[in-house]
């Protein structure tokens, strides 16, 4: 495994697994194949609805809890500090740990200054190791570091071949702060596994179009959490160490990146709208 060393010291894979939309009955069964095939950095979320899963899982593998770096994140209906507090110690019981590696605002929406406050109150606790944002485009990224005591060491967003975040990682990095991606193979958008270019790369070096998509991120200094219920891809998706990628190949998939999201923009009216209809 690769890790990364985040700014406040703490080491992280750069490989997990992510949970999103993953049926709290399947969770368990899930994250103990994924532990069969070597992945130790599990990512989840409150709004997921199967943080009990993962510590279900966790706690049956029998491995030590500190052999896991687990990720989960404070939603939008817990923002401001008192619900946010609260949502913690919930998230805590939830993974049935004492402790939480790395906490992250999940969208910026509501009192999300609130709830960094608790989160920092957390981290003095010794109740999480890290803490972070996601979803925060650069200018709030800006502002929430500018005035924070504790500096998020980690900002996870839309990362894929598609959408390479360049301007956001620019801010990132100037600020010590890491990229982690969600959504590496962006859901299978613009007919993402039959890409031409990642399928070449992927023949030149006997591997699939997802490993190539998933080598370019980690060449990419980007933490990447692919999905998937399969053991197959969980395996296929692990298998991206022995093997890199040469600068031509690099700059050829840089060049794929359309800078947009595949998905939704903060700055829509629209967007902003259906998250507020959540609360």
């Amino acid at each position: 495994m690769v890790y990364v060393t985040l700014s406040n010291g703490v080491k992280m894979p750069m490989l997990g697994y992510g949970v999103y939309q993953t049926p709290a009955d399947e969770t368990e069964r899930c994250i103990l194949e994924a532990i069969e095939v070597g992945y130790r950095s599990i990512d989840t979320a409150q709004a997921y609805g199967n943080e009990e899963g993962v510590g279900s899982a966790i706690r049956k593998s029998g491995l030590p809890r500190e052999e896991f770096f687990l990720t989960t994140k404070i939603w939008i209906t817990n923002a401001g500090y008192e619900k946010a507090k609260a949502s913690i110690e919930e998230s805590l019981r939830k993974l049935q740990t004492d402790y939480i590696d790395l906490l992250l605002i999940h969208q910026p929406f509501g009192d999300y200054y609130g709830s960094y406050r608790a989160m920092e109150e957390a981290f003095r606790e010794g109740k999480v190791r890290a803490i972070g944002v996601s979803n925060f485009y650069p200018d709030r990224f800006l502002d929430i570091h500018h005035f924070a005591e504790i500096k998020p060491v980690v900002n996870q967003v839309e990362t894929h071949v598609f959408q390479q975040q360049k301007t956001a990682k620019e801010y990132m990095k100037k600020n010590g702060t890491q990229i982690m991606s969600w959504g590496p193979f962006a859901e299978g958008k613009n007919d993402y596994f039959n890409n031409p270019v990642l399928k070449e790369i992927g023949i030149n070096h006997g591997k699939s179009v997802a490993q190539v998509a998933l080598r370019f991120l980690l060449q990419s200094e980007v933490i990447l959490i692919p999905k998937s219920t399969h053991k197959n891809r969980m395996e296929e998706n692990f298998a991206i160490f022995d093997f890199a990628l040469s600068e031509e190949e690099m700059s050829r998939i840089e060049e794929l990146d359309s800078g947009e999201s595949l998905f939704f923009s903060h700055y829509d009216p629209k967007t902003v709208e259906w998250f507020m209809s959540m609360v």
